[in-house]
């Protein structure tokens, strides 16, 4: 699956319904401090990685109590397996909104001391009274609904919900399908939402506010998440380890039972063998990055931090790049420009685009740094602002809003720039850069447009001509 939206409602700075787009590559949410950027980020962290709203987190410009964090996702599963004997699909369980995306929304109520949380599939979903909630009914009730509309027994296969269900459907004409809030956490369609959860994105979170502690996930985190990737490409292989332990278990327990009932019945009779909670693998493997003498790396500096981040973005990029079919990531990291020099800004920009290309791979960043705008294709950014009311709204960027993006940002002229080379398009540029990097150390006079402040490459978007040369006129 990939991220197509954010749907935020009620939520810090958004208080209205807000879908923001996201690119199926890499997204750049830019704007000034407190614009609400990084409220987007960590909406998805709670949404993915089962996080809580707290109760300050409704916006304090609406009345609501609901608060809503929802994702459309698509290149969805082909299909689901609700019932052991027959799949089934998205599409047929009427699960997808009007642009046929899975539109997942998670809602917590926030007068709640304890929010809890509901999940919900905002489709168009059938309104007809004996059609609009066969998801939820068990295989009794959904026998029972079959007789009540008359449907013959040699037409269905009473043994399989999904089949039910279908004939209750092809019965009930018009299915009169709106736009509805569908159940997916009470009773049968819980089976939907299991057999959903687990081919989400994996979702990392990098914040750039981190405190320096032992433990700081400024550095852990990456190596974490390479073990939460690990231990997800081979649940499969642990589930089956885990339910052959269980079933060791389980007999030995059984047989030690069976040796108590000679000696004493009633005794053996009150016990029942149980596993107290699932085994937790994340926390059975810890590892990190040990500096000289013995020194945790996390006691560096914060650019050293960062640089060793940078470089898990680079190591990724390969990664994905060589193991096709990779699980679905998506990566998320506030301001990558913090604590680095301009080189290395370059060089984690260039490593988040080459990991965003990657299949099954998206990268959403944060900044209000102009530099590192500007080295962002225009239709990846998103420009979040706080409006006059307080509250927070986000529009994609075109080519007319630059301008205004440029002076919100603080985008000074550059007094250092003395020529400008004007080229096509982005390709153009990388090959100016790396061609002219090449000759400098054999041509002393060459300009090495990677390190020359004096000279600006200025990529124009043309297009080439019929005759495959570029078109100047």
């Amino acid at each position: 699956m990939k991220l197509a939206a954010v749907i935020l409602e009620n939520f810090r700075g958004y208080c209205q319904p807000t879908r923001i787009e996201i690119d199926e590559d890499l997204t750049a949410f830019i704007g000034k401090n407190d614009a609400g950027k990084s409220t987007i980020l960590e909406a998805l962290e709670i949404f993915f990685n089962d996080g809580k709203p707290e109760q300050g987190d409704a916006c304090v410009h609406g009345n609501a109590a609901d608060i809503r964090i929802g994702c459309a996702f698509t290149e969805l599963p082909a299909a689901l397996v609700l019932d052991s004997a027959a799949n089934t699909s998205l599409a047929a369980e009427h699960l997808l909104n009007e642009a046929g995306e899975l539109e997942i929304i998670k809602v917590w109520d926030s007068s709640a001391k304890t929010p809890k949380e509901a999940v919900f599939a905002a489709a168009l979903h059938p309104t007809h009274a004996d059609a609009a909630d066969i998801l939820s009914l068990k295989n009794s009730d959904l026998k029972a609904r079959i007789k009540k509309l008359g449907i013959s027994d040699t037409t269905v296969n009473l043994s399989v919900n999904g089949s039910m269900r279908q004939a209750i459907r092809d019965t009930c004409s018009p299915l009169a399908p709106e736009r509805k809030l569908v159940p997916l956490d009470k009773e049968e369609a819980k089976k939907v939402w299991e057999q959903i959860k687990p081919q989400l994105p994996m979702y990392a979170l990098f914040r750039s506010d981190r405190a320096s502690q032992d433990g700081d996930e400024e550095v852990q985190n990456p190596l974490g998440f390479a073990i939460a990737q690990a231990l997800k490409e081979m649940e499969a292989d642990l589930k089956k380890i885990e339910n052959a332990v269980r079933a060791r278990a389980e007999d030995v327990a059984s047989r030690t039972l069976s040796k108590l009932n000679e000696m004493d019945s009633r005794l053996a009779s009150e016990l029942k063998p149980f596993f107290k909670a699932d085994p937790k693998l994340n926390n059975a493997f810890k590892f990190g990055l040990i500096g000289d003498n013995g020194i945790p790396i996390n006691k560096r500096g914060s650019g050293v931090r960062r640089l060793i981040l940078l470089n898990f973005f680079r190591a990724e990029a390969e990664r994905r790049r060589r193991e096709k079919g990779a699980l679905s990531v998506i990566y998320a990291i506030e301001e990558p420009e913090t604590s680095q020099h301009p080189e290395n800004q370059r060089l984690l920009v260039r490593a988040l685009k080459e990991l965003a290309i990657e299949e099954n791979t998206q990268v959403l960043v944060t900044s209000h740094t102009p530099g590192l705008a500007g080295l962002l294709p225009s239709d990846s950014l998103r420009c979040v602002r706080r409006q006059e009311d307080g509250t927070a709204s986000v529009s994609e960027c075109d080519d007319s809003e630059l301008a205004a993006i440029a002076n919100e940002l603080g985008v000074l002229p550059d007094q250092r720039v003395k020529a400008l080379v004007f080229v096509e398009g982005s390709n153009d540029v990388e090959f100016l850069e790396r061609v002219s990097a090449m000759l400098k150390p054999s041509v002393p006079d060459a300009v090495d447009f990677t390190a020359d402040n004096r000279v600006a490459l200025v990529p124009l978007g043309g297009a080439p001509s019929s005759t495959g040369w570029p078109n100047t006129t």
